[in-house]
């Protein structure tokens, strides 16, 4: 009886809590989101199932000599989210941006969500007792406005580690909620008749014009604002990779395997920070209610610019694709195709929504390094 005892009290059923047991709920629910709804598959099944883990009790993933330990190096280190920008440039075609300049405007503007949140996050720490957020910590919470996962986990890992899993699990919920979330700010903010403006067709953009485009963007970027370098850097390398066309094996790995591998690590990773006692507090549900403002302000913001230049172009340019100035790409951008294919059929705003999408990724990167040269 007594073997049997010992038994019981070894296991993790004696010993687990009641908080524990929320947080396999969650990480269930995130699983079921993934796999049934299909929402981010590829980021919330390996975040979910670290999530699970981590809450099992005894298991001893996440303390020093544990697997998931040795694993979150890269994370806390900053070396998977620069990985994953690396990835992210060698899949994305800067053309639409490169052909209209002035789409990087509607790309700045969607960022102002994250400084309008760092400002509601300090605020909050003023009339809310129960919630504390230093200046490192509120920056942190303000980058979820970027829509970019990455982005999101390097600047926390550098500024606030310990709010790392609901960061990370506010941000990636949210650009997977982007359909969902969108499209009611666009169609509040805009009038039917704007909705159904079409656009010219996009000039080509050469070879050449692609290839300088990502050496121009890193050296300028990075000599004005060094803090960025990470980030820019390993986009800028990643788009160079592909644009050069000389080495199609790298742009293979880099599109395929690498990210792949790199999105598994970090986001098991991530999902492993979501401990029971880390996770519910008021603070966690404080910063996902912030990372809803900063995505909606980022959103509202990039529509309402859109809407100037709608009027300073005559009524050339459908403000909808301001929308897409978040870094969710290409999720915003299809956004805005469909938003603009309801009302008018045979409008097509994909690949003028791209631009502005891509730009976001370089403004939230820039933003990152403008908060870090701040409070690192």
């Amino acid at each position: 009886m007594d073997i049997l005892q010992e038994f019981w009290q070894s296991t993790g059923f004696a010993a687990i809590t009641y908080k524990e047991v929320i947080m396999i709920g969650i990480a269930l629910t995130f699983l079921y989101l993934a796999i049934k709804k299909g929402y981010e598959p590829y980021l919330l099944i390996p975040i979910a199932f670290g999530m699970l883990l981590v809450n099992m009790p005894l298991g001893g993933l996440m303390e020093e000599g544990g697997l998931l330990y040795y694993l979150y190096q890269g994370t806390d280190l900053g070396i998977y989210p620069p990985l994953i920008f690396l990835c992210v440039g060698a899949g994305t075609d800067f053309g639409p941006l490169i052909a209209n300049p002035k789409s990087i405007l509607l790309g700045a503007a969607a960022q102002f969500g994250i400084f309008f949140t760092f400002i509601g996050a300090i605020f909050l720490d003023k009339i809310l007792p129960f919630v504390s957020f230093s200046g490192p910590e509120a920056a942190s919470v303000a980058i979820i406005g970027g829509a970019d996962g990455p982005t999101a986990l390097f600047l926390t890992s550098r500024l606030a580690p310990d709010l790392l899993g609901p960061i990370a699990i506010a941000a990636y919920s949210y650009m997977a909620l982007v359909p969902i979330i969108q499209p009611p700010i666009m169609r509040a903010l805009t009038t039917k008749e704007q909705r159904q403006v079409k656009m010219e067709q996009l000039r080509p953009v050469s070879k050449k014009e692609k290839i300088i485009f990502p050496i121009i963007v890193a050296i300028f970027t990075i000599l004005l604002l060094p803090s960025a370098a990470a980030l820019i850097g390993m986009l800028m390398l990643g788009n160079l990779i592909k644009e050069s066309g000389v080495v199609p094996k790298l742009t293979e790995t880099t599109q395929n395997s690498l990210m792949y591998i790199v999105t598994i690590l970090l986001g098991i990773t991530v999902g492993a920070k979501a401990e029971a006692e880390l996770f519910l507090t008021a603070e966690t549900l404080s910063i996902i209610a912030l990372g809803l403002l900063a995505f909606s302000v980022g959103t509202a913001t990039g529509v309402l610019f859109g809407r100037l230049m709608y009027k300073l172009s005559g009524g050339k340019i459908n403000p909808i694709i301001g929308a897409a100035g978040v870094s969710a790409v290409p999720m915003a951008s299809r956004v805005a195709q469909k938003v603009g294919q309801e009302e008018n059929p045979s409008n097509f705003l994909l690949m003028h929504a791209m631009g502005p999408n891509v730009a976001g990724v370089i403004g939230s990167a820039v933003a990152a390094g403008l908060l870090l040269m701040f409070f690192a």
